[in-house]
């Protein structure tokens, strides 16, 4: 597969995302739009895959800049889970366990081939600083392996102004639990 973006998609990616950081300042405080596009127009792979979390409904956005790297670092942002990565198991073990009505795709593979990472319990925690998300939707979130050997899987939303943790069976699946992802650019 070409994870490559035309320069008329990219063009337009950059745009969005351009919009999107200038709409949200308050999500990356000391950071310069024109140091992030340049990251950005260096990595062609990076992009394809800011694209497809934009194309899935994720709006990926800067959340912050790690400093020992020298790379930025985007979070999916959008208000509720992404509406294109909902009504997934969380791995393959747990897909393949499935007797029937087997969901389309994993989060796992899904976030893998998306070139993008998982969020964990912390990064979920503080993204929620940022903002208000999962009020009505839920993510799933990177699960300890002791709780995967057993077949759990976590997910997260917030609820009652307060970020919630939860279990549920790692082949399960819902129409409103999604999973967000990061990426380091």
């Amino acid at each position: 597969m070409n994870k490559k973006l035309s320069p008329g998609e990219r063009e337009e990616l950059l745009k969005i995302l351009k919009a999107r950081f200038e709409k949200n300042m308050n999500r990356h405080k000391g950071v310069e739009w024109n140091l992030v596009q340049t990251k950005l127009e260096a990595s062609a792979e990076k992009c394809w895959s800011l694209n497809e979390m934009e194309a899935s409904g994720g709006e990926p956005d800067v959340v912050g800049y790690d400093k020992k790297t020298g790379e930025y670092i985007f979070y999916d942002c959008s208000a509720e889970s992404p509406k294109g990565r909902r009504s997934l198991c969380y791995d393959r073990e747990a897909h393949t366990a499935r007797k029937e009505f087997k969901p389309a795709d994993t989060v796992i593979d899904m976030a893998a081939e998306m070139g993008i990472d998982l969020l964990d319990e912390s990064q979920y925690r503080a993204l929620q600083q940022l903002g208000k998300f999962d009020t009505k939707t839920s993510s799933w979130i990177t699960t300890p392996a002791a709780i995967r050997k057993l077949g759990g899987a976590l997910f997260c939303d917030r609820r009652y102004d307060t970020v919630f943790v939860y279990h549920n069976g790692a082949e399960s699946y819902y129409a409103a639990r999604g999973f967000r992802g990061s990426l380091t650019v």
